[in-house]
């Protein structure tokens, strides 16, 4: 878990197949121990679900994001994957992502770093598949991470995808990974990055024009602007989102004996 949660965060977003409810799991640090509190808040709330009469207790899906290292160096993640289908534990399947920047540990090479391959290796104990895809090609991203939905829908069973990509910068200003490993940051250094890529790519289609592309980036880079002069705007008691703590109040207030029936939606638990 490369990315830090010190409080959670919940919220809905609406697609066309309906209302999606995602929790992000408390995680104030990168380590993987937030992987089994993932795996229980799914379990609860699929159990809850079905004890609700909703007929959406399979609509869970609880999504972990490792980071490679973690992925392979941690034990929290075997331990994890060893109870996903148990009868006590299983929640029906996990989409694990691996950010496989190549450069945990400060260490490149796998000879120096694990006793397998590929990151993802440990995920064999479970035989789930894996999914290893360019993380320059958005399209196939998007591809992969549809193929683990819809596999772990079908099958319950979970699923992993390798996002093979890179760090192009340290955790913060002061960590320079150009110091540790030299000669794949001179290689980063040049690379111009996915979007221009993929905007090259959509130019080359005739999809969109060189003009239009760059319009996109400015409208996002506005809209971004606009979100921090808004932010500045409220005021430290404001919530700007709707506060982890409430729903979980909300969720397990009376139980088991006042379990109301919620509202029809997927719900969707994620780790960083």
């Amino acid at each position: 878990m490369n990315c830090i949660s010190l409080k959670g965060f919940t919220g809905s977003v609406e697609t066309d197949d309906g209302r999606v409810d995602v929790m992000l799991a408390f995680n104030p640090s990168h380590l993987e121990c937030v992987n089994p509190v993932v795996q229980g808040m799914s379990r609860a709330k699929a159990e809850l679900a079905r004890a609700a009469d909703t007929d959406h207790g399979d609509d869970v899906l609880p999504v972990e994001i490792h980071g490679d290292a973690a992925m392979s160096g941690q034990g929290a993640v075997m331990e994890t994957l060893s109870l996903s289908y148990t009868r006590g534990h299983g929640t029906g399947g996990t989409v694990h992502m691996g950010i496989n920047n190549q450069i945990g540990f400060t260490t490149s090479d796998p000879r120096d770093t694990r006793s397998s391959f590929f990151t993802t290796d440990v995920a064999k104990m479970i035989e789930a598949s894996v999914l290893a895809v360019n993380g320059d090609d958005p399209e196939a991203v998007a591809l992969a991470v549809r193929l683990a939905v819809d596999y772990r829908t079908t099958f319950r069973r979970s699923v992993v995808i390798d996002l093979v990509c890179f760090r192009k910068y340290g955790h913060q200003e002061q960590d320079t990974p150009a110091i540790t490993q030299p000669l794949m940051y001179r290689a980063i250094a040049n690379h111009p990055g996915v979007r221009i890529l993929y905007a090259r790519k959509l130019i080359q289609q005739r999809v969109i024009t060189h003009d239009e592309a760059e319009r996109y980036v400015s409208e996002r880079r506005e809209l971004l602007e606009r979100a921090i002069v808004a932010t500045g705007k409220v005021s430290d008691r404001t919530p700007l989102h709707r506060p982890h703590r409430d729903i979980t109040r909300r969720t397990w207030r009376g139980r088991p004996h006042s379990l109301r029936k919620r509202s029809p939606g997927n719900r969707a638990c994620v780790s960083r």
